[in-house]
């Protein structure tokens, strides 16, 4: 009976914790499937009520910029970095205690922190290609003429924009627009999302698609033939790209949108992103799955570039003007 008393007057006290704090809302680029679990236990620990608004990250952040003060946001939490950089001046700067935990990838203006790490690749059916027959970069994909017809990719999806942002400022729009032109004349398969595009690969469908290294660590697991390809250290088809989060000026609940994001960087969350996602974490510690190359390796292989540079918006009228959106 005692046990039962305690049980009651702790859930009062969390209701009422969570009343006084305020329902937290957040706008995730992140899809529910990927991130629900980590809300829920965040729900489940602090008593502080979450509501989440899912959809795609430039549908958020064009969301955001035509509510403005208005927005009943509290977080933005963005599936790419050029989202973050666009939504720079809608959030608020944020304390050194949470910008200090991750390791890298910081943005200098201190409004985002990133959360996670994703890595671009090229996936292949292991059993019709070798890592030998691809080339160096991913800027020289067009030539690859055995692939015609073979190979998919996600135009609309928000990590390939990322992608394309970075090659603009790595290479510049002329040369991007090239690349895009040439690889259209391989006639990919366009895909939604990821996932799917895994699956048309382990169908036979397609033989490669350019993704995130992440997917194919979850067909890997359950037994399917798709390798890892990464291009040459520096090229931009080997970008790292970060997720993150940051508390917007609308915010009416700072308190609870900062406990949030702090609450992302300790070691129980950020383990979730390797353990349950095959993500890299941004704090150290956290143990990866022995199928996962070292950090530091990894790291090693992308451009060196500055994520707040990424320009969303000159990706998408790029990829408007190729015919791709």
């Amino acid at each position: 009976m005692r046990n039962v008393r305690i049980a009651i007057v702790t859930a009062l006290a969390l209701g009422a914790l969570a009343q006084a704090q305020g329902t937290l809302t957040i706008y995730s680029g992140r899809s529910q499937g990927l991130v629900d679990p980590l809300v829920k236990q965040f729900q489940a620990e602090t008593g502080i009520r979450v509501n989440v608004k899912y959809g795609r990250d430039a549908e958020l952040l064009a969301a955001l910029q035509e509510e403005g003060s208005r927005s009943p946001a509290d977080i933005f939490w963005a599936n790419t970095s050029g989202a973050l950089g666009a939504a720079q001046q809608l959030m608020i700067k944020l304390p050194a205690s949470i910008t200090s935990k991750p390791s890298g990838f910081v943005p200098g203006s201190g409004t985002w922190t990133p959360l996670s790490i994703r890595f671009r690749v090229l996936a292949y059916n292991t059993q019709k290609f070798k890592p030998e027959q691809f080339p160096q970069s991913v800027m020289e994909l067009p030539q690859q003429t055995q692939l015609k017809g073979r190979i998919g990719w996600t135009p609309t999806y928000s990590s390939f924009q990322d992608f394309i942002a970075a090659m603009i400022l790595v290479h510049g729009e002329t040369k991007t627009k090239e690349w895009l032109e040439g690889m259209k004349r391989l006639e990919p398969k366009v895909y939604p999302s990821n996932p799917p595009m895994m699956e048309a690969i382990r169908a036979g469908e397609i033989d490669v698609a350019l993704t995130n290294h992440y997917y194919i660590q979850r067909f890997l697991k359950a037994g399917y033939p798709i390798g890892t390809y990464y291009f040459a250290k520096g090229d931009v088809g080997s970008l790292a790209l970060v997720t993150g989060a940051g508390v917007l000026k609308s915010s009416k609940n700072v308190s609870s949108a900062t406990r949030f994001l702090t609450w992302l960087l300790s070691p129980k969350a950020q383990q979730f992103f390797p353990g349950e996602l095959f993500e890299y974490p941004v704090v150290k510690g956290a143990i990866l799955p022995t199928t996962l190359n070292p950090l530091e390796d990894i790291l090693a292989r992308g451009p060196k570039i500055d994520f707040e540079k990424l320009q969303l918006d000159n990706a998408l009228k790029v990829l408007r003007e190729a015919g791709l959106l």
